[in-house]
């Protein structure tokens, strides 16, 4: 599969479409399980209601699409927009099994496409909007899709340190292979809008209005035993990233996944695993 190199983020449509993308495709059942709690936040927090017209970024394999596809109703229509053509293959294969005909799925540059003006009543996004090379662009790009005064609704994580689901793979792959440079904490990624005060004035840089940061404690709810969520962690999170990076051994991978595994077990419960996890649910409007 190609991926246009003349777009702003093209690494990161590379990323999602030949490297990560096919394990997304592979887990997204193991990954819609351990994020329905953050669905039911960011849905909660944007309420879509019958009738809207919804613009879902960085929408994945759909779930969040689906989510407010049933919530608008068949009066209502929810666009999700993806910069992976492998994670939107998924989507639209679920929302035809889900008989879904209020979707649409955009394999778009959400920092540069060419979105119709006004269209949209809201916009949401589950971890889809801290990869932009340029965030306030991206924003003010997604904005002019917006009518006046739409809200728009994301989630994003609020730090490894208070994120046991990429702190205790980080932990094992470091004691096991060594530390990686320290990142840019701005940088596009998955950490990108863990400091609230600097999010709040990208969104002020890209002329929205009543912007607010909430911090979210929720807990994950991976399927499975606390061995076998170790060994899904290990496809798709931080210790994933190291291994291939640092060029691991199969055994260092073992080891690695072992003691994720260990580690995992003290969120063990009578209802499956429950890892905390502290989010940033951010809010603003366009102007009116």
């Amino acid at each position: 599969m190609t991926v246009s190199s003349n777009e702003a983020n093209a690494d990161q449509a590379e990323h999602w479409t030949t490297e990560a993308g096919p394990k997304w495709v592979g887990h997204q059942a193991q990954l819609d399980a351990l994020m329905t709690p953050v669905l039911d936040l960011l849905v909660a927090a944007a309420s879509p209601a019958p009738g809207d017209r919804i613009l879902d970024i960085g929408c994945g394999t759909g779930a969040s699409t689906l989510e407010a596809a049933r919530m608008v109703g068949a009066s209502g229509h929810v666009t999700g927009a993806d910069i992976s053509p492998t994670l939107l293959d998924r989507a639209r294969e679920r929302a035809a099994a889900a008989g879904l005909q209020n979707t649409t799925f955009l394999n778009v540059d959400a920092q540069t496409h060419d979105f119709p003006q006004a269209r949209f009543d809201r916009m949401m996004s589950r971890f889809g909007v801290m990869f932009f090379a340029d965030p306030p662009a991206a924003f003010a790009n997604i904005s002019g899709a917006l009518v006046p005064g739409a809200q728009l609704t994301f989630v994003a994580w609020a730090g490894v340190a208070h994120n046991p689901w990429f702190d205790i793979p980080r932990r094992a792959a470091t004691d096991q292979l060594g530390d990686m440079p320290a990142p840019d904490p701005h940088a596009p990624g998955p950490m990108a809008f863990q400091d609230t005060d600097h999010v709040l004035g990208l969104l002020a840089e890209a002329g929205l209005e009543e912007a607010t940061a909430e911090i979210a404690e929720i807990s994950l709810t991976p399927p499975g035993t606390a061995a076998e969520t170790a060994a899904f962690a290990c496809e798709v999170g931080m210790a994933a990233r190291m291994i291939r990076e640092f060029g691991a051994s199969e055994a260092d991978a073992m080891q690695i996944e072992r003691a994720v595994a260990e580690a995992f077990v003290p969120f063990e419960t009578d209802h499956g695993l429950r890892v905390p996890a502290r989010l940033n649910l951010y809010r603003a409007r366009t102007p009116a």
